[in-house]
């Protein structure tokens, strides 16, 4: 069995053009490296705070990182973590519209387990849950977990393929089924009730190597991939798409990122050059870097400019795509960025919840008037 046959939500859950998300708020520090006061407590406070202001604002989604362990250096850097799945659920019981990601590590949890947990989750948020698959990359958490040696690399999609079809199966089929594949061996599986009205929760993945892009195409309905730059982006975008028709499926592509957004360039400018030169955890960085050098066969090919480019990236939002500027360079930005064929941007702030109402105040109505979003009042119930 291949992709479900569930209506995907990954045209309807949203009217928006462009997609905007706000991306790592479960996690302390958020996605910035940085050793600034004002940094991201993560607390649950916040993050209902932060996912009520962005709900009430139109914001799309919320996707969190699957974090267990954090990285060192002065602050811990993402050392506090709240785990997704529940923290899904009390976002969702919380807001109104809002699709709220949970990210899940395939290897960790049992997929009958798991299709129940992501069902409940549904209901929760009556269609609002997503589902991001990881299929695994982290040695010092799955240590945590009893796994000292994961499987090869390809291996791994291989494990995740068999584990998200028995998940479709159970979202779909309403006889008892066994499954009877390499990895799992099941007998009787019985799971009610389905996922909510009939549709398929949204899936992503961010599989960047070929057989994680294969899966992704194959499987998911997003695609979670790194814009380095938009021409770049353009071209992967464009490959990715084909891919995923050549199976005779459509996918959504989003790139993670991080915002700056002052009224000047200038203090933008100045606030980039306080959290990352100034303030930079430097060790949290470099020993992330180093975990992603052994699984990254480009960043292990890099120059020193390069690496140096990656470190500052890492500070100020974990080296996603960075837009750094005033509100009108920000809504450009982001017009270029749809322009380039993605579909949706995730992002970060140093602290949500000081940083957002200025952006939902000067660049929501810019993508307006640019024709990338609706007016928030026409965005249904």
């Amino acid at each position: 069995m291949g992709a479900p046959t569930l209506p995907s939500r990954v045209s309807t859950y949203s009217p928006n053009t462009f997609k905007l998300g706000l991306f790592g708020s479960n996690c302390s520090s958020g996605r910035a490296a940085t050793r600034v006061p004002e940094r991201w407590s993560g607390s649950w406070a916040d993050n209902l705070r932060m996912a009520q202001m962005a709900d009430d604002a139109g914001i799309d989604f919320l996707l969190p990182i699957g974090r267990w362990k954090g990285y060192g250096g002065e602050t811990d850097f993402e050392g506090e973590t709240l785990e997704t799945t529940a923290w899904a659920c009390g976002l969702l019981a919380k807001t109104k519209r809002i699709t709220v990601f949970s990210t899940v590590h395939a290897p960790l949890v049992h997929p009958v387990y798991a299709a129940k947990q992501f069902v409940t989750a549904d209901y929760i948020g009556e269609g609002r849950f997503g589902l991001n698959v990881v299929c695994g990359w982290n040695e010092d958490e799955f240590n945590m977990f009893g796994v000292t040696e994961q499987r090869e690399h390809d291996v791994r999609y291989e494990y995740g393929a068999e584990w998200l079809q028995a998940i479709y199966r159970m979202w779909e089929e309403h006889d008892d089924f066994d499954v009877d594949g390499e990895f799992f061996h099941l007998k009787g599986i019985h799971a009610e009730p389905k996922p909510y009205g009939g549709t398929k929760p949204l899936v992503m993945n961010a599989g960047s190597s070929v057989a994680g892009r294969q899966f992704g195409t194959k499987y998911a309905d997003v695609l979670f991939r790194h814009c380095r730059t938009l021409e770049a982006g353009a071209a992967d975008v464009r490959e990715t798409t084909a891919e995923a028709r050549s199976f005779g499926r459509e996918v959504g592509v989003y790139t993670p990122g991080y915002v700056i957004c002052r009224p000047t360039q200038r203090e933008a400018d100045d606030y980039l050059h306080y959290v990352v030169d100034e303030n930079g955890d430097w060790g949290a960085i470099d020993y992330h870097l180093a975990m992603a050098m052994r699984n990254n066969h480009s960043l292990r090919n890099a120059s020193p400019e390069q690496i140096q480019a990656v470190r500052r990236g890492y500070a100020a939002g974990h080296g996603g795509y960075g837009m750094v500027g005033d509100p009108d360079f920000i809504a450009s930005e982001m017009a270029k960025m749809s322009a380039a064929g993605f579909s949706g941007f995730a992002f970060s702030f140093v602290n949500y919840n000081d940083e957002f109402p200025f952006f939902r105040d000067a660049v929501l109505p810019r993508l307006e008037r640019l024709g990338l979003r609706e007016k928030h009042a026409t965005l249904a119930l």
